[in-house]
């Protein structure tokens, strides 16, 4: 029987290939210099791509079947790259795919979202973040991956177009905390989260966001989650949201008319426990693809 479920299933993988007409586009931004922590986020894009078969396209809870296809973009040559260097190369792949609904960056640390917040075009885009850290740090020391949203001010987009959701406490600085008040960034704490509910507080957000720019990025730096249900980020934390409001959270954002690009950060899968990290990014992807399925 060719439709047998013997021996396999239909899965997310099914999906992903050489779909040139596709709506949504995959991109491996694999970079990995000049993270304040040393570790191997270049193996994100790999250990993401190597879980897709291990999850069905069918959502149990809701009776949805995903067919969404992904077109398959491949990865932005980064070995050795500073994040300045690695500016254009990510800007002009996210860029080459800007006729398609959505399109997804693979990392990397979170140098990547700089250069995918430019692709949609700083005079009309809005930035959420999903980040235990402000990445508000000065760049007086040149690009690392802790300060991609304070170079965005500094290329000039407004502070006012910029949300900051799932700041963990003992995790940032005072300076940072201030910047962000004082360019006129939404911040909301991890505590916020946990008492209003992720979801809530992303669809909150967006609808300010909605009203102040034409397209809205979105970094879902993975280390906003509890270190006890994600170990695989140097950045995570005990007291991070769960791992449910994320995905939670994800099917929100993937829902989003005004949602055109998205990132997965800091991944770093030799800090795995088990495969405990792919399976959970692979997860959030089919989340992303259950909202999209929504527009």
């Amino acid at each position: 029987m060719t439709d047998s479920e013997a021996l396999r299933w239909t899965s997310i993988a099914d999906l992903v290939g050489c779909h040139p007409d596709a709506p949504v586009a995959l991109i491996g931004a694999g970079l990995n210099e000049r993270s304040l922590t040393p570790g191997r986020c270049d193996l994100g894009p790999k250990a993401f791509r190597a879980v897709l078969p291990r999850f069905s396209t069918y959502d149990v809870e809701t009776g949805a079947e995903l067919s969404t296809r992904v077109h398959d973009a491949g990865d932005v040559a980064l070995k050795g790259m500073s994040p300045a260097d690695a500016f254009a190369p990510v800007r002009d792949a996210a860029a080459a795919q800007g006729t398609r609904e959505l399109t997804v960056l693979i990392g990397g640390n979170n140098a990547i979202t700089r250069p995918g917040v430019h692709a949609l075009g700083l005079d009309r885009v809005g930035v959420l973040t999903l980040d235990a850290h402000f990445d508000l740090r000065d760049t007086d020391q040149g690009l690392t991956n802790g300060n991609p949203v304070q170079a965005l001010l500094e290329d000039g987009l407004s502070g006012h177009r910029v949300s900051q959701i799932g700041l963990a406490p003992f995790a940032n600085t005072k300076r940072a905390h201030d910047k962000a008040k004082a360019a006129g960034i939404s911040v909301r704490t991890a505590r916020a989260c946990r008492e209003l509910g992720m979801a809530v507080v992303v669809a909150q957000e967006l609808e300010r966001l909605s009203g102040l720019c034409d397209v809205i990025y979105v970094d879902f730096d993975i280390d906003v989650i509890d270190r006890s249900q994600w170990p695989a980020s140097p950045g995570a934390r005990p007291g991070g949201v769960s791992v449910q409001d994320f995905f939670d959270a994800t099917r929100v954002i993937g829902a989003h008319a005004k949602v055109r690009a998205v990132d997965l950060t800091e991944y770093d899968p030799s800090l795995e426990i088990g495969d405990l990290g792919s399976l959970t990014a692979g997860r959030w992807f089919c989340e992303l693809l259950a909202g999209f399925a929504g527009r």
